[in-house]
């Protein structure tokens, strides 16, 4: 009967019984689709979990209720545009996301920590890097799917306003004009409540001191500057006015959309307290400087991460 011998190294010592055993591995060869893939499948799946697709139900119910929230006070003013054959939709499109920023500041607070406080806590980030992706290629699709999924929750009610202005057959041009300017207007808001959403969530693995967190810094802000403003206003300061609008995320996007949207400010003091042309392009430039700073942020904070 064969007896089986260990395989020894030739240098090792004479009562080594270590044994090389093959298991049968194999290879992968398949195709490799590179970073482009994963880099979209990591943002295709980001998105989806942003509105609980993919998710347990009880994922699904804050997001979807938040989305329906924001489209149902679009589809009653459509109802009572065609009802009563208005002139004029009750709500211009660049206003609506203004009146309706406190769902919004919710929906980010709930979203954006999901998006990333689970990979910090339980530390699967450096699993990410492990592959073929980079840095880069986390954040980008992170802060993608999460502007992505506001432009969607934004987008949608001025969707409904502009079908249903078509229905009450509103001048074409007028309300295809205002659509676009609403669609520029939520689309900067959406990339702008991203980033910080986000910057602030990935300061912390616990998602709740990340909603916490986040709630804090958009409320905080928009009351203070509400409140610094209408004190400006009462005392007479109304150029002092336009300047605080700086500090609050919603306010900067009313100011951008006043100056070069054609839109209706919401500051105190009516159409004379919103920013001139030069005042508007500053708040371009903060708005532009603020997202390209929570980018550089997520990147430094990540690149620590992924060590």
């Amino acid at each position: 009967m064969a007896v089986e011998q260990p395989l020894r190294s030739p240098d090792a010592p004479a009562g080594d019984r270590s044994r090389i055993h093959d298991i049968g591995y194999r290879g992968y060869d398949g195709p490799r689709l590179g970073r482009g893939y994963a880099r979209r499948s990591l943002y295709s799946q980001s998105l989806r979990g942003a509105y609980g697709l993919g998710r347990s139900l009880k994922s699904k119910v804050l997001p979807m209720l938040l989305f329906v929230v924001m489209c149902v006070p679009a589809a009653i003013m459509v109802a009572v545009a065609v009802a009563t054959k208005m002139k004029s939709l009750p709500v211009d499109y660049t206003r609506y996301a203004i009146l309706m920023q406190a769902v919004i500041g919710l929906y980010v607070a709930s979203q954006a920590p999901q998006s990333v406080s689970r990979d910090l806590r339980f530390k699967t980030v450096p699993l990410y890097f492990s592959r073929p992706i980079e840095t880069s290629d986390y954040v980008r699709a992170k802060y993608a799917a999460l502007a992505s999924a506001l432009f969607v929750l934004t987008a949608a009610p001025l969707l409904v306003l502009y079908v249903g202005a078509l229905l009450a057959k509103l001048d074409f041009a007028d309300q295809t004009k205002g659509f676009a300017e609403g669609l520029v207007s939520v689309a900067l808001l959406s990339l702008l409540l991203a980033g910080i959403g986000l910057v602030i969530a990935a300061v912390t693995p616990r998602r709740g001191f990340g909603i916490a967190a986040v709630i804090a810094v958009l409320t905080i802000s928009a009351g203070a500057v509400s409140t610094l403003q209408a004190i400006a206003d009462a005392q007479g300061s109304t150029g002092a006015v336009a300047w605080i609008g700086l500090f609050s995320p919603v306010t900067l996007i009313d100011g951008v959309q006043t100056a070069f949207l054609g839109a209706t400010t919401s500051f105190p003091g009516g159409t004379g307290a919103g920013p001139s042309t030069a005042q508007g392009a500053v708040y371009v430039l903060v708005v532009l400087g603020l997202i390209a700073a929570c980018y550089g942020l997520l990147m430094r904070r990540y690149k620590k991460v992924g060590l």
